[in-house]
């Protein structure tokens, strides 16, 4: 947190409560953690007790996305930094690819000792969720994806994202990078574009630059997820409940809905109206699905439960002899 105190990280929550209608924020630190190659991996905890969902971010993006979705939902939650992201540390494999992502977030996990969660992913970060729960299967024990599935074209909405993350090494101001991201459609509203960007940048020398590692690759090509048939294998190998939250203006269509919902068990489908960031342009409409789905894993997580063992026959007490004409207990 060199670069930016963490009262200034924070600034904006009180603003964010205020316009949501909630009524106080929840207790919220930034926490470090790292991955089994000693990578830092940054993480936003808020409440107080283990987190019930943990939030997953997309690309270019960082856990500070999911802050007005976790004030309106009101449980306690983790949001991670992705690697690559954030204040999380930047590889130099440049390897972002989904199941990469997922070692790290399950280091988290770990460290923070949680019970097995519902996970909330977005773009990048809901392929994530899947290969974190296909690799880790007693940590997840429900799904929210937030508008991605492995087929997604590149080649439509996301080239947006991706031709804007392709602009200038260093801007002279922050102001610059919110005129490049209206003119490119990522936003429209400036206040809330003006406060993701200063989240999302940090003052170097000649003006600010993104934080995370795909705008600072000079040339390099970060690695994703080439391989289709690879995040299709992780959805289909997923037993829990599945949400495909599906944004009305974002990157899916009924085509590639129709298709998820053939090949993911135990998978269904909403549309929230709003763009591909969901979880900023329509934060309370979310939230109230990943309570819905909250409760539903919650309830999917007792009925997988084990029973309580008999107690062994050693340890069982004798059967007293039974009274005459008593219904025999033996088979």
């Amino acid at each position: 947190m060199s670069d930016v105190d963490i009262d200034d990280e924070f600034r904006y929550l009180a603003g964010q409560a205020e316009a949501l209608g909630v009524d106080a924020v929840p207790a919220h630190r930034r926490s470090r953690f790292t991955d089994r190659a000693d990578r830092a991996v940054s993480a936003l905890e808020w409440g107080t007790g283990g987190p019930e969902v943990t939030f997953l971010h997309g690309a270019g993006l960082n856990a500070h996305t999911w802050d007005s979705t976790v004030l309106a939902l009101g449980r306690p939650a983790l949001s991670i930094d992705l690697p690559g992201h954030g204040h999380s540390d930047w590889r130099d494999d440049v390897d972002y690819r989904a199941e990469s992502n997922a070692a790290a977030v399950f280091s988290v996990l770990e460290r923070v000792g949680s019970d097995c969660q519902l996970v909330v992913g977005q773009s990048l970060g809901g392929l994530t969720a899947a290969a974190l729960a296909a690799t880790n299967p007693g940590t997840v024990c429900g799904l929210v994806v937030v508008d991605i599935t492995p087929s997604v074209d590149t080649s439509t909405g996301a080239a947006a994202v991706r031709d804007f993350l392709d602009g200038p090494d260093v801007y002279a101001t922050r102001d610059e990078i919110v005129d490049r991201a209206i003119a490119f459609g990522i936003g429209s509203d400036r206040d809330e574009l003006a406060r993701g960007v200063f989240l999302n940048t940090k003052p170097v020398e000649g003006g600010y630059a993104f934080r995370h590692h795909l705008a600072n690759l000079g040339g390099a090509a970060p690695l994703f997820d080439a391989d289709k048939s690879g995040l299709w294998s992780a959805f289909e190998r997923l037993t829990v409940p599945v949400l495909l939250v599906r944004a009305s203006h974002g990157f899916l269509t009924d085509a590639l809905e129709e298709e998820f919902l053939s090949r993911v068990p135990s998978s269904r489908a909403i549309t929230i109206t709003g763009g591909h960031n969901l979880q900023e342009h329509a934060p309370v409409a979310l939230a109230q699905a990943i309570a819905t789905a909250l409760s539903s894993a919650s309830a999917e997580a007792v009925v997988a439960a084990p029973s309580p063992a008999a107690p062994s026959p050693a340890a069982a007490p004798a059967p007293s002899a039974p009274s005459p004409g008593a219904p025999s207990t033996t088979s």
